[in-house]
């Protein structure tokens, strides 16, 4: 029994890590086609109609996603937690109107800062064609990491961390 107990867990780590090498060739593949220039934007329009002012030698993290992505929905909440400690500012891309994605973040209790790309600036200006896509730059605005898919909260503060 103990034999048959160890050579499972033997076999579950091995597929972990394997799938773990898996996601991050993918997401690798994916970044390729991002554009990597610096964060050239000073202000953002959020949802609220207010405007956000981009803070300097300040690290920040771009996130992409969608009301209509279930990678999106499911990563939301690691979005949620590192916007309480690092500056966030999220991308709503072809999510609907300012309603629709208010109500979207009322009913999964998310209060990060959204801005909403109905005409698709943002996702052109960054070549963004997978969601979610996570851009973090760094104090001065260079871009030091992309994420193309699903991030867990660990991921996101360890790459933070790194940068800060």
């Amino acid at each position: 029994m103990k034999e048959k107990i160890k050579k499972y867990f033997k076999e579950t780590i091995i597929f972990v890590v394997m799938l773990t090498i898996a996601m991050n060739a993918m997401s690798y593949y994916r970044s390729l086609d991002l554009n990597k220039e610096n964060l050239n934007i000073e202000k953002f329009k959020l949802l609220n109609n207010t405007e956000y002012k981009v803070q300097a030698n300040k690290p920040i993290l771009v996130h992409f996603w969608a009301t209509w992505c279930p990678t999106c929905k499911f990563e939301a909440a690691n979005i949620e937690k590192i916007s309480k400690d690092y500056e966030v500012i999220t991308i709503a891309i072809q999510s609907g109107s300012k309603d629709e994605i208010q109500k979207y973040l009322n009913d999964n209790n998310l209060t990060f800062n959204v801005v909403n790309d109905d005409d698709g600036f943002y996702s052109r200006k960054f070549n963004i064609e997978v969601f979610p896509t996570t851009l973090i730059f760094n104090k001065d605005k260079e871009l030091k990491f992309s994420e193309v898919g699903y991030t867990t909260t660990a991921g996101l503060y360890s790459r933070m961390a790194l940068i800060n």
